[in-house]
This record gives structure tokens, sequence and C-alpha cells, in this order.
């Protein structure tokens, strides 16, 4: 039986559509707005209805100025699909899309994306994106001359308005205590926090457009320790990804995740705090002048990293990255992308494990000649996939979640993937130091692991990472921090390990590698703040007297 298609007008079909945006794919934004109201009361019924008219008609006003007779299918189409895939992850995994979030997705690479596109989400999709989306296309859209269609439009947007204010400022004083008390919520409600993110990000990027960075430490040299020296430093820079300091057994968790660093000689920092939630924030941050104390993004992606800063200084600096590159912190400077390298038995299936970062070292400290800073950018324990981390030999706990779908395992399993994929973290960084240990014929060495953030795995209905930092839980904030400094450094620098291990309980956080960089390798500069590193209270006061931080553009 052949069915007639309906006609309908532009403003009766953007209707419909917002209507079923916000009732079926906002579950988490209507949650989460309700959470503290009991549904006995007449008020809660109240406010709710509230919001739904006035966020249908602010959304209806919005859209209808960019639909028309020739537009409205396609673009109701993209933010229905937008919408069911934003729900289905803000639902599973309580993420909320901002436009730090929203980077993160856009920076995602192939094989990341693909481990996030299970088939759990697929019914989801169907009932949820596709066949509203199918169904925008099923009525006709009616006709109208262009003067009546302008008439009519700016009648609809202007009572939509009325409306969509009247309402809000019923329950304004109750709408008002929501946002200054939880303004989280916003970023919940979809597709606008999917289109303020867009537009976000599309506007810092014309505001901060491709340029050489702005200089730091442009006065940067050699201090007076390497006037006595007469062997180079070979310092490896370890990244971490999704590494959280509670899980860390080296600070006192109860499973053994760190057997073979609890051998080495090597310094813990259990109190470590990272500059962000996401790598996209934290990478770049951590390895600016600003920190989080002085966080101003436009400032931190404009101007250069402290590599930039050692490589002026005479070091040479290489980036090996096993993950999605170095977020702009080695632009400029030598990089490997090793992620889709061909090394057998490190790599399969388009990824690679973080051995990879070590293959080939050993030419690169034979054939150097002078200081060498490598910094090697870990895969690490990137999630959800947390079993696809470690080769079958380090999957010690166990039964271990083997689901990129993290909502199809228990709690247990999730945590015994994530705790194997610690246990082959220790593995790599101890094959690290013995790489350093050797090559201690030709260098003074050292390495510095940090994290760049922390994970949630299920506690309070979290999962993955990049929650807003005001609101994010202490296991994506806090982060491991390891040292292990060779004898021969720790002579020629005069730093007194005793010392360090005795302050490593004191809290510390990412703004410190900037300064703590400079200082244990000796590098004078106005960007250095010696109040900022780690390692000044524990080695002879400068002969050069520094004057105080750079005062970057």
């Amino acid at each position: 039986m052949h069915l007639p298609r309906p006609t309908l007008q532009v403003e009766t079909l953007v209707l419909l559509c917002v209507g079923l945006l916000l009732l079926a794919g906002n579950g988490p934004f209507w949650r989460a707005a309700l959470a503290d109201r009991s549904w006995a009361s007449a008020a809660s019924w109240g406010f709710a209805a509230a919001l739904f008219v006035a966020f249908s008609a602010f959304y209806f006003a919005f859209t209808s100025l960019l639909a028309t007779r020739l537009t409205v299918r396609p673009l109701l189409s993209v933010l229905v699909l937008c919408t069911a895939f934003a729900s289905w992850y803000m639902d599973h995994y309580a993420i909320y899309l901002d436009r730090a979030m929203l980077r993160n997705v856009l920076a995602t690479n192939v094989h990341e994306a693909r481990e996030l596109l299970v088939w759990d989400m697929v019914p989801h999709l169907l009932l949820l994106g596709v066949l509203p989306a199918a169904l925008v296309w099923w009525p006709q859209v009616k006709q109208r001359s262009i003067g009546r269609a302008l008439a009519i439009r700016l009648g609809w947007v202007t009572a939509a308005l009325v409306i969509g204010t009247v309402s809000l400022l019923l329950v304004f004083a109750d709408f008002a205590s929501l946002m200054r008390n939880h303004r989280e919520v916003r970023y919940l409600l979809t597709p606008g926090n999917v289109v303020a993110a867009l537009a976000g990000n599309a506007l810092a990027g014309v505001q901060q457009p491709a340029q050489s960075r702005l200089p730091v430490g442009e006065d940067a040299r050699l201090g007076a320790a390497w006037q006595a020296r007469s062997r180079p430093v070979l310092f490896v820079l370890v990244v971490g990804e999704t590494a959280r300091s509670q899980n860390f057994s080296l600070n006192g968790y109860g499973r053994l995740t760190n057997p073979m660093l609890a051998q080495r000689d090597v310094i813990s920092y259990p109190n470590a705090t990272a500059c962000g939630t996401s790598t996209e924030v934290s990478l770049p941050c951590m390895f600016s002048p600003f920190g989080r104390a002085r966080y101003d993004e436009a400032k931190i992606r404009t101007h250069e990293s402290v590599l930039h800063v050692l490589a002026r200084a005479g070091f040479k600096v290489l980036w090996r990255d096993n993950q999605s590159g170095c977020k702009g912190v080695c632009d400029g400077l030598p990089a490997e992308q090793l992620d889709h390298a061909k090394v057998e038995a490190l790599c399969a299936e388009g990824q690679c494990l973080d051995e990879v970062l070590l293959h080939g070292m050993e030419g690169i400290a034979r054939d150097n000649q002078g200081n060498l800073l490598v910094v090697m950018h870990q895969l690490g324990s990137h999630g959800p996939a947390y079993f696809k981390r470690y080769p079958a030999v380090f999957k010690q706990f166990a039964p271990a979640c083997e689901n990129e779908n993290l909502r199809g395992c228990s709690a247990a399993e999730i945590m015994n993937a994530y705790d194997n994929s610690l246990l082959y973290t220790d593995f790599f960084l101890s094959r690290v130091i013995d790489f350093l240990e050797h090559s201690q014929k030709q260098y003074d060495t050292a390495m510095l692991y940090v994290s760049d953030h922390g994970e949630s795995l299920g506690e309070g209905g979290l999962y993955l990472h990049g929650m807003p930092y005001a609101i994010a839980p202490e296991v994506q904030t806090r982060v491991p921090l390891v040292m292990w400094l060779s004898p021969g450094l720790r002579a020629s620098f005069s730093i007194n390990q005793e010392c360090l291990r005795k302050n490593a309980g004191n809290p510390l956080s990412h703004d410190k590698l900037f300064h703590s960089l400079l200082g244990v390798l000796d590098v004078q500069t106005r960007a250095y703040d010696p109040a900022l590193d780690l390692f000044a209270p524990c080695r002879p006061a400068p002969v050069v007297t520094v004057i105080g931080p750079q005062n970057a553009h």
C-alpha cells in the first residue's frame, strides 16, 4: 500500500525534529538537570516542562535561521545523526562534550576511532539517528514565495524567542541555581554542545592563524656546571598516556603493578597533578611556561615549548611518538611517528606496542654527537581497549575486560585489564632504564616519566577521561611521576638524590616540568623559575643569579 507523502511547512518539520532531539537524544542532560528533584512534586514537573519548552523554542529559532526549503532536510539529518552519536557516548561513558573534548574527538586517529565504534551502539544509532534522519526526507516541503516565507519565518522565530524567554523567566531562580552550581550541565545538551564546541574551536583557529610560534627563552644557554663537564647528557622523557597515580604500586596501590621499577633506584612522586584531563589540553600545557596556574590556551598554543628552549641551548631534541602526535609541542623539531612502524613482534593490526619507542635507539645514541633529549610519547593505557595495550604475557590480572564497550564488562574485569596495561608500562620503563644504563659508556643519563592525565574506570558511573577540569574526579587529574638518575649525572650536576626522595611526597603539578627540565640540565634563561624546579632544593645554588620568570608575550 502506497502511503501519501504529507506536505509540511519548513517550520513544522523543524519543530517536530527539535522536539524529538530534546526528548529522545538528551537523556544525560535531563538526568543531570533533574537529579536532585522529587517527581512527587508538581514543581519538578513544572521545571522540566519549562526547560523543555524553552530549549525547544531556542533550538527552533536558531535552526530556523539556517533552514530553507532546500537546506532543511540535510540540516536536520546532520543534527539528528550528531545527536545520536553524542548521546550514546555521553550516556555510556558519562563524558561532557565541551571544546576540549571535541578537539580530542577531531584529533583521534583512525585506529583510536575504530576502537570507539562498537556493535553495541548500532541499535541506538539506527533508532535515534538513521531512522529519524530518513523520516526527515519523507514529507514534502511546502513551497512559498520568498516574501511570504520571510514574513512567516520572522513571525515563527519571534514567537519562539518570546516563548523561550517567558518559559525560562517562570523558573528563572531554579534555572540560575542549576547553571551556577552545575555549569557543566550545559555540555550535556546536544546537539547544542556539539555546535557550540565546533564554533568555539573554529573561532579559536581564526583568532590564532598558522604562524611561527612566539619564542620563549631566547637567552637560553648552558650554565656554569657545563664548564667542568667532559661527557654529554642523554635524557629520556617518557610521556605516559592515561596512567593514574592511584594504580601505581610504587604509590601504595595494593596490587603489584610496578614489580620491575620497585627493584630500580627510582623516585616516585605520588601527589602529582595534571594540567588537564585530556591529551589535547595536557600535552601542550605541561611543556609550556604557563602551566595550569597561569592557564591561557591561546598563549600555550602560540608560544614555544621547553623543547625549543633546550634546542636553543644546544641540545638535540627528538620526539618519538606511538600515539597521535605531539600536539604542537615539537613543531619545527625532529620527530618520528612510530605507531604504524613495521617492526616484527611489536606491531600488528594497525598499532604498535610501546617497546617500538626503543627500537633503533641504540643507533641514535651511538651516532649522536653532543647532548640529546628524547621524548617518548606512549600509547600507554589508552582506553577503552586497555586489553590491546599489552602482550599476552602481561595478562597477569584476570579475567580482563576484552570488550571495547566497557559497560559490557564488570568493574573487576575493567580494573584487571587496566592494571595489566600498567604492568606493561612498568616493563617498558624498566627497559628504558636498561638502555640508559648501557649508554653510560658514552653519556650521563636520566629518565623522567610522567603521564598526561588519569582515567575513570567506572567510579561514579564515569569512564575514560576528558571531564571539565573543575569537576573532574581525582583519578583523572592525579598522575604518576617517576624519576631515574644515573650516578654520573647526579655527580656531575651535584644533585642530592636523598634530598629528592625526602621531598617526593610533596604536592606538585605538571607546571613544574618546564622549569625542572631546565634546572636539572642547568640551562640558564629568564624563562626559568627556580621555585617551580623539583631539583632546585637538592643541588647547590647556581653561580649565576637568575632573573625571575620571563614575561612571555
